[in-house]
């Protein structure tokens, strides 16, 4: 492996021109073709395997046509001061607004309030349900405007009117801000770390052109491929977080060969294949975490991971290529001033890091390794603490700020209405083998409605051909409250009884329904996806590191680092604890993809942190050091590029809580808060303690099992047995012998 990724260092810098303008080539091929594709996916959420799906699939069928996937919008009418809705200069403004409405462009119809029962029992509260021709995706600027224009004009009258539903959101909050804010912090952070303003923007650089093609590919097939704006955005979250960190561990080996005397061609060939191999195989391990996200069984989920797996790949295959081919243009650009006045006068001298930070840490810890070890291990225990309890839910518009029109028209329907009109558990009743239908979802309906915790039935609507039937029961409450959850499991677990005495079978569906499926699922997926990929990642560090023990370290070091972080979400997304300061003005259950998808990340980035630092230590051991000084010298070398990459990626994923969408912005504070935890507590703090603890037994490896491996060499063996360096050929970049002198 590092004799390959030698070579192919060494290529790149001589190649260089080809293969920039390869990557330019590519970025543009992929950059037109995602300008002539339809663009990203609105494709309904599916969840093969749970009740709700197939009731909804079950609807589908026997309704052909009547469960449109038409884009909906809700405009909420509310009369003013005490008054009704039903007052004639009230009345008079509301059907005027409808019929606005119901001409609007792309508009199949908007019902009438008062045709359609949709006025609430004391009068003060009514809606109307805009149903559109097209899809959400394709609802036009102009039609939102439309919809804004009326609602304006009916407030002119008295009256409060709020509108929410899928065709009026737009995609949130400012495009492009958390990208601008994360590469901003990125590059102050590379400035403090290279001291140089070329070494801090060539893996800016170079990972805004890994994101660049990410992006670009992903809209390009997301039509074809069914993939939303989310899967978009996690890509490039994490296609710019890893393409700055590979990047700068790359930069950062080049600059130590430099100061060590290579030439920048030898240089560089060594910094892809040392560097470039903790890269590899860091990426591997994420990818893993990503791809594996595929055995939970939910469509979505698996395209969001093979997306963001993507942009992964993407990011490694630039680290390894393009930002050696840069070296090839500007040798002496990524080395700090001091470096380059050296290299011009023919010369590099190695500066000295024998008590640099990273070193007097590692001493720190490898004192008292006891102390630290408990006082880590008992600290995230304690951030952990609130993830007992976790409810998981998928919020809606009542997660959304009280200053955006969805929430209020929510909560004006919550009051006007009850607090479980806004997620009414829909019955879909089979009787195609009932000898008499109609009696038999009378019976239904009749026993539904009995149920403790709901409040109202609605009348049953049959397909053509009178076998099946369709009904709403609202709960007395919320859709994401825990009381909801279980008047669901009560209908289905009184659902035998029912059946026998009506002769006909129902199930539950409707959006409360399903996200409480979901959660079920995703909770019974849990242990099986932590199995498959834990799994995976121990073979991958076995054969990298060559060790029994710090695999297991590993592993459990990131599940202490991922139960903090999903408890630090429960703290402020769930409890509310300093929600205000992250813009959260409504905290709920935690989004139920949320503790899978954060799992699979999160156990990738926290390989990365332990593949760059341990092999560093791993290749100072096989060097003949013994094992604390292997660890003081793995820290010399990696403990500040891995705090400056650390940092690096808390930016980018905390920059993203300043989107509007509820998903976005929790993924991104539980992996900020992630990242902090296991790069600062658990790789800088328990790894040190726990391999000071365990001496040469870290490095264990069964006789039978280490002749079965295959030999990677990540940490360079091959490289350090070459016969001679070689030279640079080039023709530019050369220097003269001097400089290979320390």
């Amino acid at each position: 492996m590092a004799t390959f990724l030698y070579r192919l260092g060494r290529l790149a810098f001589r190649r260089r021109w080809t293969v920039v303008l390869v990557w330019l080539a590519t970025m543009a091929a992929v950059g037109l073709a995602a300008a002539q594709a339809p663009g990203t996916s609105d494709e309904r959420f599916s969840m093969p395997g749970i009740e709700a799906q197939k009731a909804y699939d079950l609807a589908q069928e026997r309704f052909p046509g009547a469960l449109a996937d038409g884009a909906t919008a809700r405009v909420v009418f509310v009369a003013p001061g005490g008054q009704k809705v039903t007052a004639p200069d009230s009345r008079a403004a509301i059907e005027k607004a409808v019929a606005k409405l119901a001409g609007g462009a792309q508009v199949n119809k908007a019902d009438d309030p008062f045709r359609t029962n949709s006025v609430s029992k004391d009068g003060s509260t009514a809606y109307t349900t805009v149903t559109y021709d097209v899809k959400v995706a394709d609802v036009t600027d102009a039609s939102r405007e439309d919809v804004q224009e009326v609602v304006d004009q009916a407030r002119d009258a008295g009256l409060t009117v709020e509108a929410g539903g899928e065709a009026l959101d737009s995609g949130g909050g400012p495009g492009g801000l958390s990208e601008v804010v994360g590469i901003s912090v990125a590059a102050v952070v590379l400035l403090i770390t290279f001291g140089s303003l070329a070494a801090a923007g060539l893996p800016l650089l170079t990972a805004l052109v890994g994101v660049a093609v990410s992006l670009f590919s992903i809209t390009a097939v997301a039509d074809i491929f069914g993939l939303s704006d989310t899967a978009s955005t996690l890509a490039v979250m994490l296609g710019l977080a890893v393409g700055i960190d590979y990047a700068l561990f790359v930069v950062s080996r080049y600059r130590e060969e430099r100061a060590k005397g290579r030439t920048p061609q030898e240089a560089s060939g060594l910094a892809v294949g040392t560097g470039g191999s903790a890269v590899v195989f860091a990426g591997l391990t994420v990818v893993i975490a990503l791809v594996g996200l595929s055995v939970v069984g939910i469509p979505m989920l698996t395209k969001m991971g093979l997306a963001a797996a993507g942009a992964v790949v993407v990011a490694v295959l630039v680290a390894l290529t393009l930002v050696p081919a840069l070296f090839g243009m500007w040798p002496n650009a990524a080395l700090s001033r001091t470096s380059r006045k050296d290299a011009v006068k023919g010369h590099c001298t190695e500066k000295s890091t024998e008590n640099n930070g990273g070193t007097r840490w590692s001493r720190f810890v490898l004192r008292r390794p006891v102390p630290m070890l408990l006082l880590s291990v008992v600290g995230l225990g304690a951030i952990a603490l609130p993830m007992a309890n976790l409810q998981l839910g998928m919020p809606g518009d009542e997660a959304k700020p009280t200053s955006t029109s969805e929430r209020r028209a929510y909560d004006d329907l919550a009051e006007g209405f009850g607090p479980g009109f806004n997620g009414p558990l829909t019955i879909v009743v089979d009787a195609k083998g009932a000898s008499d239908a109609a009696g038999a979802v009378k019976v239904i309906s009749k026993e539904v409605a009995a149920t403790k915790g709901i409040v109202a039935v609605s009348p049953a609507k049959f397909n053509d051909a009178g076998d099946t039937a369709i009904f709403k029961a609202v709960p007395s409450t919320a859709p994401t409250d825990e009381k909801t959850k279980d008047l669901v499991k009560t209908v289905r677990a009184e659902r035998p009884g029912i059946e026998t005495q009506a002769g006909a079978t129902f199930q539950v569906t409707g959006t409360t329904a399903v996200n409480i499926d979901i959660a079920d699922k995703v909770q019974a997926a849990l242990l099986p996806y932590l199995a498959v990929v834990i799994g995976l990642a121990f073979l991958l560090l076995l054969v990298v590191f060559r060790s029994v023990l710090v695999p297991i370290k590993a592993a459990l070091g990131f599940l202490l680092s991922v139960l903090a972080a999903l408890g630090s979400v429960v703290l402020v997304f769930q409890d509310g604890h300093g929600a205000e300061l992250l813009g959260v003005d409504q905290t709920g259950p935690i989004m139920t993809l949320m503790p899978i998808f954060l799992v699979g990340i999160v156990f990738g980035l926290a390989m990365d942190y332990e593949v760059f630092l341990v092999s560093r230590m791993r290749e100072a051991y096989v060097h003949g050091e013994r094992p604390a000084q292997a660890v003081t010298t793995g820290f010399r070398h990696s403990a500040r590029v891995v705090v400056a990459a650390a940092l690096i990626m808390i930016a980018v994923f905390a920059s993203f809580v300043t989107e509007a969408d509820s998903m976005i912005k929790m993924i991104g504070f539980g992996l900020a808060a992630a990242v902090l935890f296991d790069a600062f507590v658990v790789r800088m703090t328990i790894v040190p303690a726990a391999l000071a603890l365990l001496g040469d037994r870290a490095w264990w490896l069964p006789g039978r099992l280490d002749r079965l491996l295959p030999r990677v060499d990540i940490e360079g063996e091959a490289l350090a047995r070459r016969p001679g360096e070689g030279a640079d050929t080039d023709g530019r970049a050369a220097h003269s012998p001097a400089e290979v002198r320390v």
